[in-house]
């Protein structure tokens, strides 16, 4: 009935702070303070905003998204719009620095006031937003009976179980998801995808990637002009993919070592048959980036030299800082998560994209509803959107291990995370790394991403991209979007903290992948080889079929 969210979490939050903001004079004489001062500062300048003055509040768009539209700039609106954004300072200003209240609960107030600010701001009021006063103008209420059908028609598919409109013109292995190639692995876990070359020679080492199985492989593989795994081919990159099963019920208790041991051990193996005596560039993304960081150390920690280099998208290694997903993960949220695993042998799709959408709650929430609903509107459903709606489950232990050891005690970088009973330490690994991070990410926030640097002592180039934890790694040279920053840290150099590292940083524009295939380039034999075949039949494992594969198809 809550979606899996522990309310008692929320609610002890809120106690915690009215009660210490109770006692606590000190701050209710600065919060009046501010409020008598901000209520002055915005009955001086109403008369200026009334008359449209250069000098007032909001005479040109703001950077806040939710006014960002020129219609707001105009009396009385802008007037709703700053009242709106003092009031929401001032709330979030009594959530800081309250005695007695500590950080953690601080952290929880802001995000839930925030929250609450999105959820009441003027933009989601109709008869308070310019735009769709303009619109219900201009089609004679035409925009509410459209918003209607739009919503009639969203309930219906979401009872049905039927994927949001638009999705059914991508069609995985037709529109998406369209790169040659065949399954040459499978098995409980995952299907090994081999690409087919389309260069006469090909790089000597192939890469592997590992793809987060919190959803489905081919956002690497979108339409033709967004694929990241044909613009490889298409330099002469031997390329695997692993295409994760979605768990059902059965598959509860896959624990998240498998996907270490089933998942990247069995790829390198089965890799290292297709093309004996090669050493591999191993890439990982997200929650894929961060078991393939585990693979790597026990592999350097038994002296296994398969491995070229390590790369890492968007994907944390330490989870100290992991910004707002951590904000309300304690003992009491993963034992509900955990009852509700229990009942059903997995977390379903509809936990993960609820917490996925709170992060982003103006843009992926209140701003949509506008839009579908009021205004009357529809998103263009694109390659990305239609991806991003076909959701994958989560195995009932291996997020409860996942969560445990690393987001809520951070083993792996606290040197208890054990592999094969023995712990694993990221120093070992001697391979060089290339790490990508983005700025707008929410889930994998930069700083926690470059932590890695902190516990490693290898050759590692780290970039920093435009863009979120999606659109910033799916962004093709021919985009025409975006910029980079891009560093390089020598084995034995000393540690630089993430902002002084970007201003030491050179930024370049356009797509981080050109800086990545280049590296990939320099740490690859010069000699080019002839194209591997598909499979190695000769060690007993051919061809299964043509790619995508039949787990990418799995509901």
């Amino acid at each position: 009935m809550t979606q899996g969210v522990s309310y008692r979490l929320i609610f002890d939050a809120w106690m915690e702070w009215v009660t210490q903001l109770a006692i606590s004079p000190g701050k209710q004489t600065e919060l009046a303070a501010l409020a008598g001062s901000g209520m002055v500062s915005f009955t001086l300048r109403l008369p200026g905003a009334m008359v449209g003055e250069g000098d007032s509040w909001l005479s040109k768009p703001t950077e806040d998204r939710r006014f960002s539209s020129a219609d707001w700039a105009a009396w009385p609106f802008n007037a709703f719009a700053r009242a709106h954004m003092v009031a929401e300072d001032w709330w979030l200003e009594a959530a800081r620095n309250v005695p007695g209240v500590p950080k953690r609960t601080e952290d929880e107030m802001q995000f839930l006031i925030r929250q609450m600010a999105d959820t009441w701001s003027p933009a989601n009021i109709p008869w308070l937003n310019p735009t769709v006063i303009s619109r219900t103008v201009q089609s004679g209420g035409f925009n509410f009976l459209q918003g209607i059908k739009n919503w009639w028609e969203d309930l219906d598919r979401l009872l049905s179980g039927a994927p949001p409109a638009g999705t059914e013109a991508f069609v995985i292995g037709s529109t998406v998801a369209t790169a040659k190639g065949k399954v040459i692995l499978r098995n409980d876990l995952m299907e090994l995808i081999q690409y087919t070359p389309v260069t006469e020679t090909v790089f000597a080492e192939p890469v592997l990637i590992v793809p987060a199985w919190i959803m489905k492989y081919y956002i690497l593989d979108l339409s033709r002009e967004n694929s990241l795994v044909q613009w490889l081919i298409a330099r002469g990159h031997t390329v695997f993919m692993i295409s994760w099963k979605n768990p059902g019920h059965r598959d509860r208790d896959i624990s998240l070592d498998d996907y270490r041991q089933a998942g990247v051990m069995a790829a390198l193996e089965a890799v290292g048959r297709v093309l004996p005596d090669r050493k591999i560039h191993a890439c990982g993304y997200c929650l894929g980036g961060t078991i393939l960081a585990i693979a790597a150390a026990a592999m350097a920690r038994e002296h296994d030299e398969r491995l070229a280099s390590v790369t890492l998208f968007a994907a944390q290694t330490d989870f100290a800082e992991a910004g707002e997903m951590l904000l309300f993960l304690d003992e009491r949220q993963i034992g509900l998560l955990e009852d509700l695993m229990w009942d059903q042998g997995y977390l379903d799709t509809r936990h993960m994209s609820a917490a996925f959408q709170v992060l982003r709650s103006n843009e992926l929430i209140w701003s949509r509803l506008v839009r579908n609903y009021i205004l009357g509107e529809r998103d263009q459903m694109t390659d990305l959107g239609a991806w991003n709606a076909d959701q994958t489950r989560m195995p009932a232990r291996m997020h409860s291990e996942y969560l445990r050891g690393l987001f809520l005690e951070n083993r792996l970088t606290a040197g208890r995370f054990a592999v094969n009973g023995r712990v694993v330490a990221l120093r070992d690994i001697g391979t060089p790394f290339f790490v990508v991070a983005t700025e707008r990410d929410h889930i994998a926030p930069w700083r926690s991403v470059y932590k890695v640097a902190l516990f490693t002592d290898t050759d590692m180039t780290f970039v920093l991209a435009t863009g979120g934890h999606n659109v910033g790694i799916v962004n093709p040279p021919n985009s025409g979007f975006g910029s980079y920053l891009i560093d390089r840290r020598r084995q034995g150099q000393r540690y630089r903290d993430p902002d002084s590292w970007a201003v030491g940083a050179e930024r370049r524009t356009g797509s981080w992948w050109v800086a990545w295939q280049a590296w990939l380039e320099e740490l690859s034999a010069a000699e080019r080889a002839p194209p591997p075949g598909m499979g190695a039949p000769e060690h007993g494992m051919p061809p299964l079929g043509d790619a995508p594969g039949t787990y990418v198809l799995m509901p």
